[in-house]
């Protein structure tokens, strides 16, 4: 077992407190900190304390695969990490993004290799061959557009913005989706709306934002937070297409502990907050808008799935005494869980529920844990992390104080 130390990733929309102060460094930072990677992506790896010195997870897998993933993970996936894990905090909102399917992703990859575009490319699409279902954990509250809402209730949403500004001319939009409101008509009025040459947008994306102006200070509440989170968007893209899509999309707040899975084809974006986020160890990203990146609509079109999704929130149910909340997720690469020591297991040992054959990576969110394994023991207060390596457990748990560990590991 070590103690890991995540990679952190700087990008525009990131905080310039929430990782810091989250890992018990300085803030405010100089840059905008966004994800704390914890994992062996090669793209950025995290960093182990060993009796060596510091060394990168992925050069420890790639020397011992065997002894720090198993078997079992060896024969299903190879000799890598199959998941991701991150810390990710938003101040301003993502771009909006859908991740491939297996099958997908394995086409789009092949094609992309005999097209000759380097990996590394700005338009290239399909960084590896593996799919990217995702799990966001809401560390607090956390705002995000998930998945298209149902066609019923976007007409609402799109004739009370109508109403506010009648110069909008959203009529032909609501009766489009009126007369079929289904995934077909979602998948029209998207593409409508995502082709549109940009003097057309330049004209409907300002009269939708008059619309939410309006409709907010018409005091009506059933769409506020729809309405607010448009103006945020048009102010930040003007002109985007991406403005208008959100225009389709659930917009959900977690609350902490609360998540949301994202399988192929969801359209989302996360608009504020932080977040612990499981993944599948892929980089392949469809962007929507709401972006300056790249934005291939053919191909984004090919992978999206339109069909109207309701509340995807996802709570931890309990295992054994409470000891374990595991999230259910139907992703092979991942399972995530939250351990919780409170009551009458504080001060003593226990034993971490249904013990693991392969790989785990642990967070402390609260309190601190002393975590047991075969080779050593280590002390993890809010914001540490450790590896445990296939070899290395089962693990045993204590704690003075409540507190609650992250668990990601294989989902068998």
């Amino acid at each position: 077992m070590n103690l890991l130390h995540g990679a952190v990733r700087k990008y525009a929309w990131g905080s310039r407190t929430a990782i810091a102060e989250f890992t018990g460094r300085p803030s405010p930072t100089v840059h905008p900190e966004a994800e704390l990677w914890l994992g062996a992506h090669p793209g950025d790896p995290a960093q182990c304390e060993t009796a060596d010195g510091v060394r990168s997870l992925l050069e420890m897998i790639n020397d011992d695969p065997e002894g720090q993933l198993g078997e079992p993970i060896r024969a299903r996936f190879g000799n890598a990490l199959p998941f991701l894990a991150k810390v990710l905090a938003a101040d301003e909102p993502l771009s909006l993004q859908a991740h491939p399917s297996a099958r997908q992703a394995e086409q789009g990859f092949e094609r992309e290799e005999r097209l000759g575009i380097p990996v590394s490319a700005p338009n290239r699409n399909y960084r590896d061959r593996s799919h990217k279902p995702e799990l966001i954990v809401a560390l607090g509250p956390f705002e995000a557009l998930t998945g298209f809402r149902s066609a019923a209730r976007t007409v609402e949403f799109m004739r009370a913005l109508a109403q506010a500004n009648p110069a909008a001319d959203l009529d032909p939009y609501i009766t489009l989706l009126k007369d079929q409101p289904d995934a077909d008509g979602l998948r029209a009025l998207f593409t409508t709306w995502i082709t549109a040459p940009q003097p057309d947008l330049d004209v409907l994306v300002p009269a939708v934002l008059d619309g939410a102006v309006g409709y907010l200070r018409s005091g009506e509440t059933d769409f506020q937070a729809e309405a607010k989170t448009l103006l945020e968007l048009g102010e930040r893209y003007p002109g985007d297409a991406g403005v208008l899509a959100a225009m389709l999309l659930n917009r959900i707040t977690l609350q902490a502990g609360e998540a949301v899975y994202l399988s192929a084809g969801n359209l989302h974006a996360y608009l504020h907050g932080v977040g612990f986020e499981v993944m599948a160890n892929s980089d392949n990203v469809l962007r929507g808008g709401l972006t300056p990146k790249h934005v291939d609509v053919p191909e984004l079109l090919r992978v999206l799935d339109f069909t109207p999704t309701g509340d995807a929130k996802i709570v931890p149910r309990p295992v054994r005494d409470g000891l374990e909340w595991v999230y259910d997720t139907p992703a092979p690469e991942f399972a995530v869980s939250v351990l919780s020591i409170e009551g009458e297991h504080l001060g003593h040992e226990v034993d971490a529920p249904a013990e693991h054959d392969g790989p785990q990576i642990l967070l402390c969110t609260q309190g601190s844990v002393e975590v047991f394994a075969k080779s050593e023991t280590v002390t993890l207060a809010g914001g540490a992390a450790a590896w445990v390596a296939a070899d290395d457990g089962p693990i045993r748990l204590r704690a003075a104080e409540p507190s609650k560990l992250f668990r990601v590991t294989v989902n068998f």
